[in-house]
Order: structure tokens, then C-alpha cells, then sequence
């Protein structure tokens, strides 16, 4: 989608800070971080949410899961914990419409999340 800003960084029109990628996903840094590690998981194919994403191709789903835990070893996190998030409409605070993983971490997390 040519409006879509995720789809301009997977088409590299957009500059991003890539810190992974495989075949059916790609991992860069938030520009806005809510944590002091604080990456985005985008499938490379557009799709609204994950449901949609889970709907259509299952398979990336698991592609952006597996790339996350990349991430979060590269970035020092997996051993402490981390944090996915995938919010789904508006009032769930999603503001791209291109489906996408919040991977946080570097801190702890308090609970409940909301």
C-alpha cells in the first residue's frame, strides 16, 4: 500500500533501524520507545492486525514470533524478559494499520499491562 508507512520501510523508501529480518518479516527500532529496548515486527506483506496476518498466512505469524526472540537476544533481553505486544484498532492505541509486534524490554514490566 503506497499510504502505508510500514509498507514504505519494507520497500526501503522509508529509512529504518533494522536490527533483523528473514524472508517473511523484518525487525527495526521504534522511533517513539516506551522502554529502553523497544523494537517493531512488521510482516513484509501488508495486513491490517494479526488476526488478519494469522487469518492469511499462519506461517508468518510464526515467522515474526521467532524474529522477535532474535531481537530480544540481540538485544540482550531474552534472558531477563521481555514483552510482545500486538494492539489491534484504534482504541487499543494501534495507530499503523499494518499489522506489527511491539517487542519492550530493559526494564520490568508492571501488570496489568492496561
Amino acid at each position: 500500500m503506497s499510504d502505508c508507512l510500514f509498507c514504505r520501510i519494507v520497500a526501503g523508501e522509508v529509512p529504518a533501524d533494522v536490527v533483523a529480518a528473514n524472508e517473511s518479516a523484518i525487525a527495526f527500532r521504534d522511533i517513539t520507545p516506551v522502554a529502553p529496548k523497544h523494537s517493531l515486527v512488521i510482516p513484509r506483506e501488508h495486513y491490517a492486525n494479526l488476526v488478519e496476518v494469522a487469518a492469511a498466512a499462519p506461517g508468518t505469524v510464526t515467522a515474526m514470533i521467532q524474529l522477535a526472540g532474535e531481537v530480544a537476544a540481540a538485544e540482550g533481553i531474552a534472558h531477563d524478559g521481555y514483552r510482545l505486544v500486538a494492539n489491534t484498532g484504534a482504541a487499543a492505541h494501534q495507530t499503523v494499520f499494518h499489522a506489527h509486534l511491539h517487542v519492550l524490554g530493559g526494564r520490568s514490566m508492571g501488570w496489568p499491562p492496561g
